[in-house]
């Protein structure tokens, strides 16, 4: 039986930047890259070389600690680099693509005819494996472990997020075939949950083997932690997968066609684009054809992703392997002298200082300013009203920075990764780096529990 759900704690960030909906395909990309540093835990080891050739679900490396989970090529190309950091850590596998690109042949056909060990063996051969991320911990699945269930957020609610009806809109076919296929992974409920606020896309509501329910409220209500802690809380020796809709359409085209075809629609947004629109590109694209001649002003932040979790890259940089959306923002690297002692017309306010609370419709041109520096860490109440769950979040936080586990437990660690605090961040008073601090929970009780 589905569920509506509502919410009231959370926060709506007023950035202007929003992308229009209009799909343009742009030039390929000449590179592309695959980051082991957008996979959480994973120890890569190289399966090719630099100078060597691959087609398209040509795996590149694999994790080493779970050899079976390959890392594929998304284009046919040549490794071109392979860039390495401290201690020979892998950050990037550069591929130059072809023009025309060939791919490596896959199982094709229907999931309902297959059996579980079979499409787990396609997912994992072809690559598409690691777009399934465990909870807790917020890492690749263990393709070894069975989900009490599955969730795939139908909406983004993060700040300029596309619009994932509009996106998945010409999919429905793809869609149902990959809800199939991972149908057949847990003998729970695959949940799929829209936003009630909107009239959803006809490909979500008839959708067949799912569990429709529907959120309402403001930012975090699409992040699918807390669905889940709504929905199907996650107790401790709980598993419980997720995935973005167009991953799920990426797991339909690989049994429908038997190819790993990369492509995924993403959002060009932030106030110092030109042309915000929504680009077909491929996953792990270069963004230089995206940004060419189409901003505003040199002095901006590129990040992949949204201004809240995204990854900062420059001109030349690539897009994560589960970013849907590129955010430019202009730098923050200025100082404002008495800035918090003047009206605020043009500021965003989460606590209603500024006179611009007094027009709660208005959107603002943000930039990465901290407007201050670390301080000492004291009890606000700020985090509470930004986090619709059951949890105390400042408490968990110090709770992490003592590395006290049975505390973390206890105040509920298990359910949250880095975007359900990610507002935690910016309304902090104290600076605090919340998400960098809950990664190293995430990671602290990974290797305890394990």
């Amino acid at each position: 039986m589905s569920k509506v759900i509502k919410l009231r704690k959370g926060l709506n960030i007023r950035i202007a930047g929003g992308a229009e909906k209009i799909f343009i395909k742009p030039n390929q990309a000449e590179y592309f890259a695959i980051k082991p540093t957008d996979f959480h835990g994973l120890t890569p080891k190289m399966l090719v070389k630099e100078g060597e050739l691959v087609k398209a679900g040509t795996a590149l490396f694999h994790d080493k600690n779970t050899p079976e989970i390959l890392f594929t090529s998304p284009v046919s190309g040549t490794v071109k680099e392979i860039i390495r950091g401290e201690r020979r850590q892998i950050l990037e596998v550069i591929i130059k693509a072809d023009i025309e690109h060939e791919y490596e042949l896959f199982t094709h056909g229907d999931p309902k005819n297959l059996s579980k060990d079979q499409v787990i063996e396609n997912l994992l051969k072809s690559g598409l494996w690691p777009l399934i991320i465990q909870r807790p911990y917020g890492i690749v699945a263990n393709p070894n472990d069975t989900p009490k269930s599955i969730f795939i957020s139908a909406f983004d609610s993060a700040p300029l997020a596309p619009d994932l009806d509009f996106t998945i809109q010409d999919d429905a076919k793809e869609f149902q075939i990959g809800i199939n296929a991972l149908s057949k992974l847990t003998s729970g409920k695959i949940h799929l949950n829209i936003n009630a606020e909107f009239n959803p896309s006809k490909v979500f509501i008839n959708t067949e083997g799912v569990q429709l329910n529907s959120i309402i409220g403001p930012h975090p209500a699409g992040n699918v932690g807390v669905q889940i802690h709504h929905i199907d809380p996650i107790n401790k020796g709980d598993v419980v997968w997720t995935l973005n809709p167009q991953d799920v359409v990426a797991i339909g085209r690989l049994f429908s066609k038997g190819i790993y075809d990369a492509s995924r629609i993403v959002a060009l947004t932030g106030s110092e684009v030109k042309e915000r629109r929504y680009y077909k590109v491929m996953i792990g694209s270069q963004v230089t054809e995206l940004i060419k001649n189409n901003l505003e002003q040199e002095n901006v932040r590129i990040i992949s992703g949204n201004v809240l979790t995204g990854t900062q890259i420059s001109e030349k940089g690539f897009l994560g392997f589960h970013d849907t959306q590129l955010t430019v923002i202009p730098e923050g690297n200025h100082y404002e002298f008495l800035g918090w002692a003047l009206p605020g017309m043009n500021k965003f306010s989460a606590s209603k200082t500024f006179f611009s609370s007094l027009f709660p419709k208005k959107e603002y041109k943000l930039d990465t300013n901290y407007n201050g520096a670390e301080r000492a860490f004291v009890m606000t109440g700020q985090y509470e009203k930004v986090v619709p769950m059951d949890i105390l979040p400042q408490h968990l936080v110090k709770a992490i920075m003592v590395e006290d586990i049975d505390k973390m437990e206890q105040l509920g660690i298990y359910e949250v990764i880095e975007e359900d605090l990610a507002l935690c961040e910016y309304v902090c008073t104290s600076k605090i780096e919340v998400q960098k601090i809950l990664r190293n929970g995430l990671n602290l009780m990974k290797k305890e529990m394990s």
